[in-house]
């Protein structure tokens, strides 16, 4: 691995195993794991269906996933009906993941030690073993899977009028990719193949989009805020480099994005109103307020004196339109003010923290039990909740896991963001002496920071420059690259 020149993906993997016991992660599943795997049968427990409450049969209805083209740990599947005055009756089934993985056990025991999948180019790190993330536990097309089953009248202005949750029996009729649908939905592309082998999907995907647009509005109209970092990933093919992509929001992006919004906070209100603790999502009221609004006023705009989510979504939205092109550097910079999400756990009758980015009151992780363990514990409290059991967690315990899981996302993000170092590293290596244009994104003791436009990667100025300031445009030579350390060195390119 000394030879740079020779760096492959089974290096970048190898990096990443180490980044990940660095940072205090699992990279492997233990052999008591792979025991339990072993003997779990394909068949589900009669345990899984018994119980007080009742398990609806939905499989009929035309639910369908839409996810990324190489997922296949599948969450969630979606279907809708439309109702009088142009609302929606909103259906959101997630993977009924508890089944298969019952507290205690060693499966569950790892999960609980990383909290989440570790999603790298030269490796992903699943939370669970494949054979339960992307097979027993995925909601794969054609298969019947038990779900919990969110639904929501919504009318056509986008408000919630009501909500329920219920278990249920799940059919995935229709496997579709984000880029495949978002191009359909905007007439650059046929529909999907999948979609058109059920009769009808075509409506449902159009019924689908047009909610989520009017959800979207209305979420920013109320202060949620609107970011967009630049965290471009290498394409493989085997070992070979191919390409290094930013990953674009799309139409069927956002239409997932707000169906699980709104999942999320009906979890929360479920769980709050029938009294017990939860375990929240927040993103606390900025405490870096005053930093906020002297960014702003750089731009000649004025922010309030107090926190306030609806004139910062404002602001960057305007400078969105005026300056898409530096928009991603200013986002990093709010972001970074803002703070980190993290999860607390809240009780009957406490006012809620809120989630500020995306101006909500009550909010939980719900929706990725095959990724994130919270989402696990919220299944389980809410399954309790129906069958008419005591919570599964004592408020200790969640406050534990609330502390454990905040600090090993934290973690699992450290480690990605690392590997996106290296992996752009290896990507533009073949390429030292090349002369890129760029931007200046930051200044401090360390030196100059500047982000290329094509492709979008950040590096240190290295060598003598002139005095430039944040967000001057300027040409840059490559000198070098460190895979191993994710350093990408330029050099000042006068005239």
């Amino acid at each position: 691995m000394r030879n740079q020149h020779r760096f492959k993906r089974h290096d970048l993997a190898a990096l990443a195993s180490q980044a990940m016991l660095e940072r205090g992660l699992e990279p492997e599943f233990p052999p008591a794991v792979q025991k339990e795997l072993a003997g779990l049968p394909a068949d589900l427990p009669p345990q899984a269906t018994a119980g007080p409450a009742a398990i609806r049969d939905l499989r009929a209805l035309p639910w369908c996933s839409i996810d990324n083209d190489d997922s296949l740990d599948l969450d969630q599947l979606t279907t809708c009906q439309r109702q009088r005055g142009g609302g929606l009756r909103l259906f959101v089934a997630v993977a009924d993941v508890d089944v298969r993985v019952p507290p205690g056990s060693a499966i569950d025991q790892h999960a609980q030690l990383n909290t989440c999948s570790v999603y790298t180019s030269a490796r992903i790190f699943p939370m669970l073993p494949e054979r339960l993330s992307t097979d027993l536990s995925s909601l794969n097309p054609q298969q019947d899977r038990l779900a919990l089953v969110t639904e929501m009248l919504i009318d056509a202005q986008g408000e919630l009028q009501h909500s329920s949750i219920g278990r249920a029996w799940v059919r995935n009729q229709a496997k579709l990719a984000y880029d495949a649908t978002s191009a359909w939905l905007l007439g650059e592309a046929e529909l999907p193949a999948a979609a058109l082998a059920w009769p009808g999907m075509d409506e449902q995907l159009r019924l689908q989009d047009a909610m989520a647009q009017t959800l979207r509005a209305r979420r920013h109209a109320q202060g949620s805020l609107e970011f967009e970092t630049l965290q471009p990933r290498v394409i493989f093919e085997g070992e070979k480099v191919l390409d290094l992509q930013q990953q674009e929001q799309n139409r069927a992006r956002q239409l997932i994005e707000e169906f699980m919004i709104a999942t999320n906070g009906c979890c929360a209100r479920f769980l709050a109103a029938h009294g017990g603790a939860s375990l929240r999502r927040v993103v606390r009221s900025p405490e870096r307020w005053a930093r906020i609004v002297e960014e702003a006023h750089k731009y000649g705009e004025q922010l309030p004196n107090s926190p306030d989510a609806q004139a910062l979504e404002g602001f960057l939205a305007r400078r969105r339109r005026a300056d898409p092109l530096r928009f991603p550097d200013l986002s990093l910079v709010i972001v970074k003010l803002m703070g980190a999400g993290e999860y607390v756990v809240e009780r009957p009758g406490s006012a809620p923290i809120g989630h500020f980015g995306l101006a909500e009151r009550e909010y939980t992780h719900s929706t990725a039990p095959n990724r994130r363990y919270p989402d696990l514990i919220s299944q389980r409290m809410i399954k309790a909740c129906l069958a008419g059991q005591p919570g599964p967690y004592s408020p200790a315990e969640l406050e534990d896991l609330a502390l454990h899981c905040t600090r090993q996302e934290d973690a699992a993000r450290k480690v990605e963001r690392r590997m996106r170092k290296s992996e752009a590293a290896l990507f533009l290596e073949p390429r030292i002496g090349e002369i890129f244009a760029a931007l200046v994104t930051g200044r401090g003791e360390a030196g100059t920071w500047v982000r290329v436009l094509n492709p979008p990667v950040e590096g240190m100025l290295v060598g003598h420059a002139p005095e430039m300031r944040l967000g001057q445009r300027l040409n840059v030579r490559l000198v070098g690259c460190n895979i191993e350390k994710g350093f990408i060195d330029f050099a000042y390119m006068q005239g």
